[in-house]
């Protein structure tokens, strides 16, 4: 049985590493959740991210295969969150660990921002396909952890259940902020499926050996369908009712095109916090 929301995704006998495992899950010290409540941003468990490809593998399969409540859109509006960090200009193929990395990540209601906030740091690694945590996955969690408002629904330019192991990066960034999230990217992954009709609202559904993952989703007539993908305590109806409400004229969900507008704009003015 899946372990229920809230609790390690690591836990196993100590003889098979579970011992090891189990610290990648910690409860935070007391002061620390103190000036965390203080700041509105409640937490219940803090996360440290796989520093190896095993254990991040591992993780994945148990992420994809945990049983989490789906949340649900509150009546009214809602307050969605974006993030996003791009690398130098000019780099070519996978990338390095410890390239340069500017992130940034904000939070809308009704297509206005109302928090901002803005991160550099190192990549943790190259990039590869299926283990983008290793390369962007902490420094996304440190600029969402900076906002000064927690957003209802979090959208990350990564993949959900499109993934090998069905927990991609928009997956594992919901699950270490406990934060309902949605994946949103130009193509999918793994999964095929044929694009919608064209018009504004029409999907048609991404799959995987079957399984349906996610959906091409079209946010704008005459331009190409996104590919959407439920993640963290989303489904393909809810990430999809998300990324509508996130757009408007453009292709590119507002919170998004926001936060990689901000990460851009750090990177060429040098930012350093």
């Amino acid at each position: 049985m899946p372990p229920p929301l809230g609790l390690s995704l690591f836990q196993g006998n100590a003889g098979s590493g579970g011992a090891r495992r189990s610290r990648l899950l910690r409860r935070r010290p007391k002061q620390e959740r103190s000036r965390r409540r203080a700041a509105a941003l409640r937490y219940e468990y803090w996360v440290e991210w796989p520093a190896s490809r095993e254990d991040l593998i591992e993780w994945q399969r148990s992420l994809g295969a945990a049983a989490s409540p789906l949340w649900r859109p509150p009546a009214g509006g809602y307050a969605i969150g974006g993030c996003f960090v791009c690398f130098p200009r000019g780099g070519y193929g996978a990338g390095e660990a410890e390239d340069p990395a500017w992130a940034a990540a904000c939070v809308q209601v009704d297509v206005r921002t109302v928090a901002c906030a803005v991160r550099d740091g190192e990549a943790g690694a190259a990039y590869t396909p299926g283990l983008l945590a290793l390369r962007e996955g902490p420094l996304l969690e440190a600029v969402v952890r900076g906002l000064p408002r927690r957003p209802d629904v979090l959208l990350v330019n990564a993949g959900g259940q499109d993934h090998p192991r069905r927990a991609g990066l928009a997956t594992e960034l919901g699950a270490v902020l406990d934060l309902p999230s949605v994946g949103v990217t130009h193509r999918p992954l793994i999964a095929v499926g044929d694009w919608p009709a064209d018009c504004r609202g029409a999907s048609s559904p991404l799959r995987v050996e079957g399984s349906e993952v996610g959906a091409w989703l079209r946010v704008c007539r005459g331009v190409r369908p996104l590919a959407v993908h439920p993640a963290w305590r989303t489904d393909v109806a809810i990430a999809a009712a998300v990324v509508l409400a996130a757009t408007r004229d453009a292709r590119t969900p507002a919170p998004l095109r926001e936060a990689r507008r901000l990460a851009r704009v750090a990177r060429a003015r040098g930012f350093h916090p």
